[in-house]
């Protein structure tokens, strides 16, 4: 349980420092890039916003497939340990069996 909360931490901890990053990175297609710099010369604020939003656009994919990855994960690992169960159940009913005889 302790190593399943520490990986929660961890994995939290990565998103928060991505999340605090995005002000530091600059991502856009060039068109889009002269439109804001056009508006920051304005006066503008508008470059700000359409930063974060492609950062955004860009971090969400990887948040989704890091969801389905972790649940396929989690829930394969359940099946393993149902079949080792049962394994180690099978090897040990017969001597179970024999020792009430």
């Amino acid at each position: 349980m302790k190593k399943i909360f520490r990986k929660i931490v961890i994995l939290l901890s990565l998103f928060v420092l991505l999340g605090l990053s995005i002000e530091h990175t600059v991502a856009q297609c060039p068109m889009c890039r002269m439109s804001a710099e056009a508006d920051l010369k304005n006066g503008g604020t508008n470059a700000k916003g359409l930063n974060a939003g492609i950062m955004y656009m860009l971090g969400f994919p990887y948040i989704i497939l890091g969801t389905v990855g972790f649940i396929w994960y989690r829930e394969r690992r359940k099946i393993a340990e149902v079949e080792q169960l049962s394994e180690l159940r099978g090897l040990l009913e017969p001597h179970i069996w024999s020792d009430k005889k």
